[in-house]
């Protein structure tokens, strides 16, 4: 379907009003985080070991982001049934986020508001929900299954997981603001090439605010998000990827969104796994993410960021492949990146545990040296 030049023009245009928007609010939420006592500061929590940072650093910035995104999807398209609830729910998970970051809410009480968000957009005349999915099953003749009743169940599950998902990557300065720009301008080239306009002038909306946040969230961050960003990021991210993709009965629907947020996918699948192995709650906080384990093995933490960007905009590739060039294409072309990516870190791993071992050499032949 060819793309009109209007409608790349209002993409444009919703994607700088949110990006100046946030760019500009940014000091100004940050100033706001400070005197409400929204300061994410690691000597006065219980769990400093899994904190990247050692000084007190505002949060609640996510506000920015949300301020921009608001602002221009209310700008740049009309107001219908799907839009209104997508707003409505984000607002609520926004409200939650704010109280957090201050007061730091019961994982439970979370929970509890992420449902009901979700249930906001799913239930009802005109709600979001995910109908049907694409069968994995190739060797079936029926092409998709039909969920019926348990429709509304796993939209919650999915808007639910993702909203969580995204949070749970909120590890490293950076790290979920720029994961969640890439996967929103992913999103966006998929929007405009299954010319879904709604959805492109939304995701670019989003995109926007991300990247008008993400200076000032670069390490060193002058600035987190916190839960009132993440939460927001995850919650959009899943709705718009039911109002768009999963409307399509094809192999897409199933594979798409799973490549546009295989990060978080994987990293939160991995953390509940390992939690329960270990007969711990799911919702228990560790130090065991894949950004953990990226710096355990010797990455700086710009240099853990840069690696968890590259793997995600590499998934989205094949994502909008998948969408373009069919199924064999993009799983030829994730293989090879996964090959080489592979051999990549070995090869980094490999020489960062050789540099550690000969670093106690030196030390001995130093003392040996000043005994002499």
């Amino acid at each position: 379907m060819p793309i009109s030049t209007k409608l790349i023009g209002q993409v444009a245009a919703a994607l700088a009003v949110a990006f100046l928007i946030s760019l500009i609010l940014t000091p100004v939420v940050r100033t706001l985080a400070v005197k409400m006592g929204a300061v994410d500061d690691p000597r006065r929590r219980n769990d400093p070991e899994r904190r990247m940072h050692d000084h007190p650093v505002p949060r609640m910035g996510g506000l920015a982001i949300v301020m921009g995104f608001l602002l221009s999807s209310l700008v740049f398209l009309p107001m219908n049934g799907q839009l209104q609830r997508i707003l409505l729910g984000a607002v609520l998970i926004v409200i939650m986020g704010v109280f957090d970051d201050i007061y730091d809410l019961s994982a439970k009480l979370k929970l509890v508001g992420q449902i009901i968000a979700a249930l906001i957009v799913t239930v009802g005349e005109g709600g979001m929900a995910i109908e049907a999915l694409s069968n994995p099953n190739i060797f079936s003749s029926n092409p998709y299954w039909v969920l019926g009743w348990l429709s509304v169940p796993v939209t919650v599950v999915w808007v639910v997981g993702m909203t969580n998902a995204v949070n749970l990557i909120d590890g490293l300065d950076g790290l979920a603001c720029g994961v969640s720009s890439i996967s929103s301008l992913t999103l966006l080239v998929i929007a405009l090439l299954l010319g879904e306009p709604q959805v492109a002038i939304l995701v670019a909306a989003l995109a926007g605010g991300c990247l008008g946040f993400l200076p000032y969230n670069l390490n060193p961050a002058k600035i987190f998000m916190g839960d009132t960003g993440s939460t927001f990021l995850g919650f959009v991210l899943a709705c718009v990827s039911i109002q768009g993709l999963f409307k399509m009965y094809t192999l897409i629907s199933f594979v798409v969104p799973f490549l546009l947020f295989g990060l978080p996918i994987f990293d939160t699948c991995f953390a509940f796994i390992r939690r329960i192995a270990h007969g711990q709650s799911p919702m228990h906080a560790d130090r065991s993410h894949v950004h953990h384990r990226l710096i355990d093995m010797g990455f700086s933490q710009k240099q853990a960021v840069a690696v968890l960007y590259v793997i995600t905009a590499i998934l989205g590739l094949s994502a909008v492949v998948l969408t373009t060039s069919g199924a064999v294409k993009a799983m030829l072309l994730l293989f090879a990146f996964c090959a080489a990516g592979a051999v990549a870190l070995s090869i980094y791993s490999s020489n960062h545990r050789q540099r550690r071992g000969r670093r106690p050499e030196r030390e001995r032949s130093q003392d040996e040296e000043e005994a002499e």
